[in-house]
């Protein structure tokens, strides 16, 4: 989350009717803040400019840890009232108003996974993330026991997610070492899409002031990876349950369809499921992080898994990880579903067994080959904008670049004596 803090004051006097102006490079840069090339909204050509942050007032929110602060989101505007295209929010926006446009709302769940180590952020820093203490030694799923070893860290989460108006589930252990999932209520797209930001942003500073570091990155280590699964369920605007009917599965025409867009265009969009290199690291066979371009009722091993019944009918995308952009990774479900929905497509029978062995198509395993697939495909120009497209590209070519500049620690000991 990038921002502004604010006085009470001047926020009441003057941002609450006018916003708050940023630099533009805050769409353009890196990981690192770094400027980079290649950006059309941004540049030093162009003179790295401003644009309006426009508070959404729906978002308004009290943070319990953080003394005497509120936070609320915007919109990112230029100076002349129009969206900035390719901010996320924005992006969300366009798509959420294609369903209106039909009479639907889509409502959504993620669920994030984190690893919890006893070490504050800058001694992993000062340490180059090695040999750090994981919160737990073992694999904790679902252990009473491993969630009791750290549960002072993650009642603090739940109960500052609860005062902030998130509405927490639960919380369970995971696979890897002091790896943990803390599950929230699903809520309408762009609402779940602010909270699970607000949340994953929270969960770091609160980790901070407990002299802990959490991260939610893909890949950490060799162990399991950090998932990020996508529940998403549509319903029509008087609430009606439009997915569910008397089809196979207990789906209706509709969702059936809503199901076959998103396979037909899984591969085309996974660069918004899955947009850093790291993010690929997941994809191992039998590891819980599906690659089968392959759905299924209640099967863990398929990209997407079917649960629920009635107004709970809902499909469960289980390619991102924990670095997912939501915003985009949900824009895309939308837009891809929509497709399968205009254009009546077909779904195929629902796959039993194991999808690793289907022999089905797979998610690209790599960055650039996702690059490849996102800028030839005609869906994301089409729902997204060609303008989109290239900025988001760019943001991934941008990546390969100072990747494949960097020595790894891979290739030192791999070489420094033996090559």
């Amino acid at each position: 989350m990038q921002g502004k803090r604010l006085s009470a004051r001047y926020f009441v006097e003057e941002v609450l009717q006018h916003g708050s102006e940023g630099c533009n490079y805050l769409l353009a840069v890196d990981v690192d803040m770094n400027t980079v090339g290649g950006y059309e909204m941004s540049s030093w050509d162009r003179g790295y400019g401003d644009f309006v942050m426009k508070p959404d007032l729906s978002t308004l929110r009290r943070i319990p840890w953080q003394e005497g602060t509120c936070l609320l989101m915007a919109d990112l505007v230029w100076e002349d009232g129009t969206d900035v295209a390719p901010s996320p929010r924005q992006i969300l926006r366009k798509q959420l108003a294609r369903l209106e446009e039909r009479g639907l709302r889509a409502f959504v769940g993620t669920e994030l996974e984190f690893c919890v180590y006893n070490d504050s952020y800058e001694d992993a820093w000062q340490r180059g993330y090695r040999d750090l203490n994981p919160a737990n030694l073992y694999n904790v799923d679902y252990s009473l026991l491993g969630t009791a070893r750290i549960e002072p860290l993650l009642r603090r989460i739940r109960l500052g997610m609860e005062g902030a108006g998130l509405y927490v589930e639960s919380a369970k252990g995971e696979c890897n070492l002091g790896q943990h999932e803390i599950a929230f209520r699903y809520d309408e797209a762009l609402r779940t899409c602010d909270n699970h930001s607000i949340y994953k942003t929270g969960a770091k500073e609160i980790a901070a002031q407990e002299g802990r570091s959490i991260t939610f990155m893909a890949k950490p280590n060799q162990r399991e990876g950090n998932s990020c699964h996508i529940h998403i369920s549509l319903r029509g605007t008087d609430g009606s349950a439009v997915m569910a009917g008397d089809g196979p599965h207990g789906l209706s025409e509709l969702g059936a369809r809503f199901i076959a867009g998103q396979l037909e265009s899984m591969r085309e969009l996974t660069l918004f499921y899955a947009p850093n290199i790291n993010s690929y690291k997941r994809y191992v066979p039998g590891s819980f992080a599906p690659t089968a371009v392959k759905w299924g009722v209640d099967n863990r091993t398929c990209s997407l898994r079917l649960v629920g019944h009635g107004h709970s009918l809902r499909i469960e995308n289980r390619v991102p990880g924990g670095d997912v952009n939501p915003y985009l990774a949900v824009a895309a479900l939308i837009a891809a579903g929509l497709r399968g929905i205009d254009r009546e497509l077909e779904l195929e029978d629902a796959y039993t067994g194991n999808a690793y062995t289907s022999g089905a198509e797979t998610v690209p395993h790599t960055l650039r080959d996702a690059l490849t697939l996102f800028e030839g495909s005609k869906l994301a120009g089409e729902v997204f904008g060609e303008d989109v497209v290239a900025h988001y590209a760019n943001n991934a070519r941008v990546e390969l670049a100072a990747f494949d500049a960097a020595v790894t620690d891979w290739e030192m000991f791999r070489g420094f004596e033996r090559l």
